[in-house]
């Protein structure tokens, strides 16, 4: 009841009302900021902006109409000179930010220590953290009015900021000013900066620029998505903490900087895609269906030599009695073996899944050799890896990447994928015709078929045979296409 009441205080309310507003329209502004590395300019320009608060109280004295414009250029000062260095001094780009913004707050901190000493109160931790409760209905229309211009600006420009922020090279193809738009988010950036100075001050400024930011980015892969996760974390953020620091007592704006990190935290932690929690579990199914895999294939690869027992299975694999026991009932569950106390018999459906693992792993060894120029000896360990996690679709290219290769660079045959034609163009003779099927095995195989010129139910006649090529005839134009692709090419309708 207490805190009710405390609410109802207009002070309470002012307060409460701006911090809303200020954790919005830094949640939404972050995500440009973050997602531009640009983090680094956005604590930049916050510590910057001192020396206008300070040349605009000795102008003016405390309005916040003047802390607003002299904040304002003081930012686009200190972005104009960070840009400049970095694009025409040899400094690293953290070095200029780091050089300018220290130079611009040393400049303020000395102005108000010698506002100070002519008696003048103009207390310097009140920028620096913020003094939420004391918002002024002055400060309140300013931050209401920026909190509008930055939502209206980015809603507006949300294509140019699109593309600016992940292609920039097309957004100068398209005639869009890169450098413009970059200046554009500096200035909105100055204004959510002067509109926070009272709430959270111009260090925690950061935090809620970049915290709610990173939070939404963990939470999903879309941008317009991530603009409302991270206004809503920001709002969130700020009442939380308000509320917070008014039950403890404590100081608004920090409160709201460690609740924003809390939430960060979670969503760390539970995130769908990218928290450490999903993870452990994708890792413990990864691991899991290695291990189902294995058995597979060095199952059939023993059986194939009359070696396979169940006891010598799990030596080979490492396992443990009760671990090789609870992954056969997976198996058979999925209907890839059967298996007694001493016997295990695979499924079709079993061996052609091992097929489909050696196939992986010679086809991977086999790229390592050819493109990438590894010897035989240094390919075994990483395609015993790789072998799980290519997908078929990744097979398939890798495998026409190759020309269809027949065997490993240790000799040993490469299975051939599953589906491929029974009757293929291979089984053609000469003088004969037959149409290409409009279905072919996959999807790389028909993008051959495409880079020769033959389509879907396209008539063609046999022509020759030579060199490891068939040479057919499509509408009086003479097509060469190699066997190990031939034998692969599902064909449809035969013509006497």
């Amino acid at each position: 009841m207490e805190l009710l009441e405390i609410l109802q205080q207009p002070w309470a309310f002012r307060a409460l009302l701006a911090s809303m507003m200020v954790g919005l329209m830094c949640g939404v502004l972050g995500c440009f900021i973050v997602l531009r590395n640009m983090a680094m300019i956005g604590d930049a320009l916050s510590h910057a902006i001192l020396p206008g608060v300070v040349v605009a109280f000795m102008l003016v004295g405390y309005s916040t109409l003047g802390f607003f414009i002299g904040s304002v250029i003081a930012g686009l000062i200190t972005a104009f000179i960070i840009t400049w260095i970095q694009t025409n001094v040899k400094t690293k780009n953290d070095a200029a930010i780091g050089i300018v913004f220290t130079f611009m707050f040393s400049i303020g901190v000395m102005g108000i220590s010698g506002i100070s000493r002519t008696g003048v109160h103009l207390d310097l931790k009140d920028f620096l953290f913020g003094t939420t409760l004391g918002v002024s209905d002055e400060d309140l229309y300013l931050a209401a009015g920026i909190t509008v211009y930055v939502l209206v600006s980015i809603i507006v420009f949300y294509r140019y900021l699109f593309v600016t922020t992940f292609q920039p090279v097309i957004a100068e193809t398209m005639g869009i000013s890169v450098k413009l738009i970059h200046y554009f988010l500096m200035l909105m950036l100055s204004f959510v900066v002067v509109a926070s100075l009272r709430t959270v001050g111009v260090i925690l400024v950061v935090a809620m620029l970049i915290t709610p930011a990173s939070t939404a980015l963990l939470l999903s892969d879309r941008l317009n998505r991530v603009l409302v996760i991270a206004g809503i974390v920001g709002v969130l953020s700020a009442i939380v903490g308000l509320l917070g620091a008014i039950i403890f007592n404590t100081t608004p704006g920090p409160a709201m900087a460690v609740v924003a990190t809390f939430f960060y935290g979670l969503a760390a932690l539970f995130a769908p895609k990218k928290g450490l929690i999903f993870k452990y579990f994708q890792k413990r199914k990864l691991q899991r269906k290695i291990q189902l895999e294995d058995i597979l294939k060095w199952g059939v690869r023993m059986k194939d030599k009359g070696k396979l027992t169940l006891d010598g299975l799990q030596n080979q694999l490492g396992f443990s009695k009760s671990q090789m026991t609870k992954n056969l009932n997976l198996l058979k569950a999925d209907g890839l073996l059967t298996y007694t106390s001493d016997t295990i018999n695979f499924t079709e459906k079993g061996k052609g899944e091992a097929m489909r693992l050696v196939r992986a792993h010679r086809l991977w060894e086999t790229y390592l050799v050819n493109e990438i120029g590894l010897n035989a000896e240094q390919i075994h360990e990483d395609a015993e890896k790789q072998e799980h996690l290519l997908t078929q679709e990744m097979l398939d290219e890798v495998d026409a990447a190759l020309g269809f290769p027949e065997e490993d660079p240790h000799g040993s045959p490469i299975p051939v994928r599953k589906g491929m034609p029974s009757f293929s163009l291979n089984n053609l003779q000469i003088d004969q015709f037959a149409k290409i099927a409009a279905q072919q095995a996959s999807d790389a195989i028909e993008a051959k078929l495409w880079e020769l010129g033959l389509v879907p139910n396209a008539s063609f006649k046999v022509d020759s045979r030579h060199n490891g090529t068939i040479s057919i005839l499509v509408d009086d134009k003479l097509v060469n296409i190699p066997v190990v692709l031939a034998k692969r090419v599902n064909v449809g309708e035969v013509i006497s």
